[in-house]
């Protein structure tokens, strides 16, 4: 058993269940949730967190859970990092807010001096620090619009981008994002996803047929030149880890370069070293116009960030970008420790042995478990979708149970897709690799089991 620094002095890296899941304590303190906060505010797993570091998370009743969730792709970098809180406490101590456009600080400048120079792409870049993953998709679309003077914007089946007005129109899934809370926004169109497990015509044509459907609804339904941007998840995450099939995102990204459209790309939860590479779109060599980040970036504390190319958003007059908090300096310097620690520890390369261990157990459960329908995803951002065996049609009732009986077991787990059917899997980038094989063990055998 190996301990780490992050989350205390010294956290050892144990799944250590000492109590039934959630235990008492917690119980009580879901108890006052309940009373508190509203139901809309959903819970995964109602354990109440008190420390967490490396792969695990330590909850009220001393239960010590192997974290295959990292705070929804959050604490990549693991939790309570020593070069994240080293930063952010000497900054607490210095000052915790000026708002950056009353009277700037360096940090602020940093990050977006690093984002500009590790996003794909050596054209002269910009970014701005807002708060939220959302926040920064909305911000991405109004700079496309102000650009280029077009009002429509292209985005997927499948595809999450947020919980805000605008950003839930540009979402698909209707429960529970969108359910009764609309009219939304205007000029929102969605076109077909290149998803190889669920292809009509199988997995070998998907890339192609789905790209010639999406440039010509395109073309007939909207009019290239009425489209500001297509928006587009590298591999989609809410909607299932699904990662489109080789070659579609390349001739999407190839129209829009002909047409004038700015290519977005929501790396919200694939960025920072995720998928094995430091952003998901240096797979297949796209170069968006338009990168959009969240999520890992601060380990834990709320940023996000817009990069793209100068003569986007240069265009943008003065005043019309911002936020009363965005790039908040503690944030600011969590996320130059994030970048420390992701090349110190090089967790790109940790997130591809990751996908090294993970990939060929799953799918070895897949040739055993019929329910195991697809297997996919890249480095430390993988998924299995559920299956009734000998069909392709959604178990969500199955996903839901595996996922309770892991929970009981002591490994937090993640439900995800369109049809609630998929189980996804994002362990810290740090995470020792016994409790990565530990934590496959108790998935295997929930799965077996259901």
């Amino acid at each position: 058993m190996s301990t780490v620094t992050q989350g205390g002095p010294s956290l050892p890296q144990e799944r250590r269940v000492v109590t039934e899941i959630p235990g008492p304590r917690s119980r009580e303190l879901f108890a006052r949730k309940q009373s508190a906060v509203p139901p809309g505010i959903g819970t995964t797993l109602p354990v109440f967190v008190t420390r967490a570091g490396g792969g695990v998370v330590v909850d009220a009743d001393g239960n010590s859970l192997i974290d295959f969730g990292s705070g929804i792709a959050v604490t990549s970098v693991g939790n309570a990092a020593p070069r994240v809180v080293e930063r952010v406490r000497r900054q607490a101590a210095d000052f915790t807010h000026t708002c950056f456009m009353v009277t700037p600080y360096e940090s602020y400048v940093q990050v977006a001096e690093r984002l500009n120079a590790i996003t794909p792409g050596d054209h002269a870049k910009r970014t701005f620090l807002l708060n939220s993953g959302a926040e920064a998709v909305e911000n991405a679309v109004k700079v496309a619009r102000h650009a280029t003077g077009r009002p429509a914007v292209v985005v997927f089946d499948h595809g999450y981008h947020g919980r805000t007005l605008l950003t839930m129109s540009l979402t698909a899934k209707n429960m529970p994002y969108k359910h009764r809370f609309g009219p939304f926004a205007p000029e929102v169109y969605r076109v077909p996803l290149a998803y190889p497990f669920r292809w009509p015509t199988g997995p070998e044509h998907c890339a192609e047929e789905a790209a010639a459907q999406v440039i010509d609804q395109i073309g007939t339904q909207i009019g290239a030149e009425n489209v500001a941007a297509v928006l587009i998840e590298p591999i989609a995450g809410e909607g299932g880890f699904i990662e489109p099939a080789k070659g579609f995102l390349p001739r999407i990204a190839e129209y829009c370069r002909s047409e004038g459209i700015v290519l977005i790309a929501d790396e919200v939860q694939t960025g920072f070293a995720r998928t094995g590479h430091l952003f998901a779109c240096e797979d297949e060599g796209i170069v968006p116009d338009i990168i959009v980040t969240a999520k890992g970036i601060a380990g834990g504390l709320p940023l996000a960030a817009v990069t793209g190319r100068a003569e986007l958003l240069d265009r943008v007059h003065v005043g019309g970008l911002g936020g009363t908090y965005g790039g908040n300096p503690l944030a600011c310097e969590a996320a130059l420790g994030v970048l420390e620690t992701i090349e110190a520890e090089d967790l790109v390369g940790k997130a591809r042995r990751i996908g090294e261990v993970m990939l060929p157990r799953l799918r070895a459960l897949a040739g055993r478990a019929p329910i195991v329908g697809d297997v996919r995803g890249r480095g430390a951002m993988t998924a299995i979708e559920l299956v009734v065996p000998g069909t392709k049609e959604p178990h969500p009732t199955a996903a839901a149970e595996i996922a309770r009986r892991c929970h009981a077991e002591g490994l937090l787990v993640l439900t995800a897709g369109t049809y609630g059917n998929v189980l996804r899997f994002l362990p810290p980038l740090v995470m020792p690799e016994h409790l990565l094989q530990e934590a496959l063990e108790i998935l295997e055998k929930a799965v077996c089991e259901v």
